[in-house]
């Protein structure tokens, strides 16, 4: 086989296919260039989604007609000298401006301050017209058309032009999100204008995501060995149906790395359900020998030199800062419930609302507001009628939170136990309003936290049965739980083998008290299935203690009395992340007194 040495044309169109993707890759490149030429201002216009049209159009410092001339050439760069490990600008690899050349027609405009005039320059499918005078006050002005002429078979792999606009406008918003102290304009024949005010971070962050995400959000700040995390990230409830609203950056830049998206989510871990995601806008600053941005030519990918203190510094912050919100829920379910029954919604397409403004009650919510507003004499409110547990049932929290004073329960945070309804949900008065609470979600948080603190302080206390519990179950699961009984027993869970498909269960977790446990063992069974055999279980420690949890708390359908409601109001209130349960939905919803108004059209 012959070897033959690539034509420099080949070797750019090879370089661009790494480099320039799609259009939204296009505007990445050219509005670092700006940032990098230190511009307080830039705007972007695009048409056809940016295949026909990218103009990008700055007021930073421009160059002289030495300088545009090399801009144009393969690893020309003014960003790096000979330190590749002491990045400290977004761009640095000196192929962007060539590999966009190399495909699309190409025209920069640029004005030093040092020159009478501006200078302008042509590349079109990698052939370089030589500069020449051109009307420019200053800054500089890159202009992409046509883009992939000159390698047609790559439009092919394009998505539809309002797929493109809109990765186009993800691009500039995280570059936006990341440097707020730039002006940032979108605009174009394909989308409508959009106009980013300099300012500060808080307030850029509540442009891109909403103020209801800044409502409902907690403050991020921490520092390890010279890593400094800082940012926002939503309450538990908050969440979203994919990790599009999740930002994250490293030393100003805009990364995609899958460490930092799996340390996100493992701050989350035992406080979401598994198929939400937690929205967050989160900052890293990090000495640049600590970090190598150099892994792809796009460099949204990004390695650290110690990883673990970067993801236990973000996983540590996150659980922190969750664990100080305490019981603290999004503000949006008041209104989200309001605009839900007002308009008339099914029961399925009220909890989609609930999803959309950060909480997922169930349908059974909705009817329990349906029977209650309904002209006839619910049952749930003839508390004389809430008989005691029965003598196999443990209270579900202390009772003696009865004697706190009426007025002064009204005053808590969570207010005062008036009533409950369909057996399920707990009406409390509070001094402005009301809170409604899902009293299964709510004790599953309850007890889950009981859980993993006697486990951290000396270990579950177990209850033995007299007579063991024989279960019946398939080989294999028999099979998963024996290999990890010594583990199991750990959390107060002592099994044993009962022939080829059963397992003894010979104690329990004393704090779960009565528990269906063929239920628990098959859930345990099925979650070391989707684990693998290589996990140990103090690894899945949280989840294992949220499922003991789940099959341990007060259960929907039981009646409680009105000191064991204001008894669990008490607990939740005392009790970090009892906003949500352990699946990440709410345990309560509150609505203000002019929530309620706006529910009888009052106002």
């Amino acid at each position: 086989m012959i070897v033959r040495r690539l034509s420099e044309d080949m070797i750019n169109r090879i370089a661009a296919g790494e480099v320039v993707e799609r259009p939204a890759s296009v505007v990445k490149e050219l509005t670092e260039n700006a940032i990098d030429a230190g511009a307080r201002r830039i705007d972007v216009v695009t048409a056809g989604g940016g295949v026909a049209l990218i103009r990008v159009t700055d007021d930073g410092a421009g160059m002289v007609r030495d300088d545009l001339e090399l801009s144009v050439e393969r690893h020309s760069t003014s960003k790096l000298a000979e330190d590749l490990l002491d990045i400290r600008t977004l761009g640095f690899r000196g192929e962007a401006l060539a590999s966009i050349g190399a495909v699309a027609r190409l025209r920069i405009a640029s004005r030093h301050a040092s020159e009478p005039h501006g200078w302008e320059i042509a590349v079109e499918g990698g052939r370089i017209v030589a500069p020449r005078p051109a009307g420019l006050s200053g800054g500089t002005r890159v202009e992409v058309s046509d883009l992939f002429f000159a390698t047609p078979a790559r439009l092919k792999f394009l998505k539809g032009e309002r797929a493109e606009t809109s990765a186009v406008a993800d691009v500039v918003r995280r570059l936006a999100m990341a440097h707020p102290e730039i002006r940032f304009s979108l605009s174009g024949s394909d989308r409508s204008g959009t106009d980013f005010s300099a300012g500060n971070r808080e307030g850029r962050i509540a442009d891109l995501l909403g103020a209801d995400f800044v409502a409902n959000s907690i403050a991020i700040e921490a520092e390890r060995e010279g890593v400094h995390l800082a940012g926002l990230a939503g309450l538990p409830t908050f969440h979203r149906a994919n990790s599009l609203q999740q930002y994250l950056f490293v030393n100003g830049r805009p990364v995609r790395d899958k460490l930092l998206i799996g340390a996100l989510r493992a701050g989350y871990m035992d406080v979401m359900s598994r198929d939400r995601f937690p929205v967050a806008a989160l900052f890293l600053e990090l000495d640049p020998h600590q970090v190598d941005v150099n892994v792809h030519p796009a460099k949204s990918d990004v390695r650290f030199r110690d990883p673990g203190l970067v993801r236990g510094l973000i996983v540590g912050a996150l659980r922190q800062a969750i664990h100080q919100a305490g019981h603290r829920a999004t503000t949006t379910g008041g209104g989200a419930t309001v605009t839900a029954f007002r308009s008339g919604m099914a029961p399925s397409t009220a909890a989609r609302g609930f999803s959309s403004a950060g909480a997922t009650p169930s349908s059974s919510m909705a009817a329990s507001w349906r029977d209650w507003a309904a002209p006839k004499a619910p049952s749930g409110f003839a508390e004389v009628r809430q008989a005691a547990f029965e003598a196999v049932d443990r209270p579900s929290a202390d009772a003696r939170a009865d004697a706190i004073p009426e007025a002064d329960r009204i005053d808590r945070p969570l207010g005062a136990a008036k009533a409950q309804l369909h057996e399920n949900y707990i009406v409390a008065q509070t001094a402005d309003g009301f809170v409604l609470v899902d009293q299964h979600a709510a004790h599953e948080r309850l007890v889950y936290e009981k859980m993993k603190a006697a486990l951290a302080r000396s270990g579950i206390a177990t209850q033995m049965l007299l007579i063991p519990e024989i279960i019946d179950l398939p080989e294999e699961d028999v099979a998963r739980l024996l290999a990890r009984a010594d583990e199991l027993a750990e959390f107060g869970l002592v099994l044993e083998g009962f022939g080829p498909g059963a397992v003894a269960v010979r104690e329990t977790p004393a704090l779960l008290g009565e528990i269906d446990s063929a239920a628990l063992l098959s859930d345990l069974a099925d979650d070391f299935a989707e684990w693998g055999e290589t996990t140990r279980l103090k690894e899945k420690l949280d989840h294992v203690a949220a499922t003991m949890a789940c099959h341990g708390s007060v259960r929907s359908g039981r009646r409680l009395r009105p000191e064991e409601m204001d008894a669990l109001l008490r607990e939740m209130e005392a009790t970090p992340g009892s906003g949500q349960c352990n699946h990440g939905r709410p345990t309560y919803v509150e609505l203000k007194l002019s929530d309620i108004e706006r529910l009888f059209g009052r106002r």
